[in-house]
């Protein structure tokens, strides 16, 4: 499996165990993660070769989340360190009705110093064939938009492919810039677009619904924007309550338009990464696969996540396939 590329902050979640509100414990729990990084774990517990880019702080801390890395197989060779502290956000995990809440408190993290001129991207992408970038990283400030930029111009250049999860968030993007404008700025060098209706409305300044003929026709319109996005997957989650949600995919590959059957997630343990276990299950399929059965592999690594607590996905290939083979009763295996 050729080498994967993923650039972005890492962060530390601190939550109450259980499903208490802060108020009710002292007691916390902590669990690295990060958008891309939380793919680039679960690709390597896929099996896959994952570099992952960042800037992380100078001191235990920073070391720790380092080696949590490494513990995985994720090549850290090229993640800089800064004497800011590293990015934390808080977790009240909610139930049934209730939902779950984060506070973030990343405005001046170590991540928020990265600047291209920390990032030597000839040597880091040396033997790369796929960089995987979501809205996060350029939401957070300008050096994490320029330091992308210059990692996605190499990386066409390069031949690489290149997936795309604009993952808008509002609240993140405070420095200055125009997230739709950031983001097709950067999508004139994706060729995978992972993401919906929302995500395409953002960009494009469009109201198309969720319905199969607008799905294709934004799809459609997206691609003749952005000439370079061959094809769209998107991951459709409906809630029937904090505990209880269904996961299928959608795709336009500019020839067909399909979807997987719902897969049912009765009881949620923790749902935080479940996009990016989607993500990672679709670059992993992409290339092993064809279309429609990496686009099932991603909706069954994204249901899997749901049953693990903190932000990453520990599934192996041989669990997913598990499920893709209908065995979804959890009984035991001896």
């Amino acid at each position: 499996m050729s080498q994967i590329i993923t650039f972005g902050e890492i962060l530390m979640r601190l939550s109450p165990q259980g499903n208490k509100k802060f108020i009710q414990s002292n007691l916390l729990e902590f669990y690295f993660g990060g958008t891309e990084v939380n793919v680039g774990i679960s690709i390597a517990n896929f099996g896959g070769d994952v570099k992952h880019i960042s800037c992380i702080s100078n001191d235990f801390v920073g070391d720790t989340a380092k080696s949590y890395l490494q513990k995985f197989g994720v090549d850290t060779s090229a993640i800089v360190r800064s004497n800011r502290p590293l990015g934390v956000y808080f977790l009240e995990v909610g139930a049934v009705m209730r939902p779950s809440t984060i506070s973030y408190n990343r405005s001046h993290s170590s991540f928020s110093e990265i600047q291209p001129s920390m990032v030597n991207w000839e040597t880091s992408l040396e033997g790369g064939k796929w960089f995987h970038w979501t809205g996060i990283t350029p939401a957070l400030c300008k050096g994490g938009y320029e330091t992308l930029k210059e990692g996605l111009i190499l990386a066409r250049k390069k031949g690489m492919t290149v997936s795309a999860d604009p993952t808008y968030r509002k609240g993140l993007w405070k420095y200055g810039e125009d997230a739709k404008d950031v983001l097709s700025d950067l999508l004139n060098y994706s060729t995978i677009f992972i993401g919906g209706v929302n995500e395409i409305n953002e960009v494009l300044g469009t109201n198309y619904s969720y319905s199969e003929e607008d799905f294709i026709e934004a799809s459609k319109q997206l691609m003749q924007k952005f000439p370079s996005i061959e094809k769209v997957f998107d991951k459709i989650r409906t809630a029937v309550n904090s505990s209880w949600n269904k996961i299928r995919a959608r795709m336009w590959n500019g020839k067909e338009f399909r979807e997987t059957q719902d897969l049912d997630i009765t009881h949620i343990i923790d749902r935080i990464g479940t996009g990016d276990a989607f993500a990672a299950g679709l670059i992993y399929g992409l290339q092993h696969f064809d279309d429609y059965k990496s686009m099932e592999f991603a909706s069954a690594s994204s249901a899997l996540k749901h049953t693990y607590e903190g932000d990453v996905n520990f599934s192996s290939v041989d669990e997913v396939m598990n499920i893709l083979e209908g065995n979804i009763s959890g009984r035991l295996n001896r």
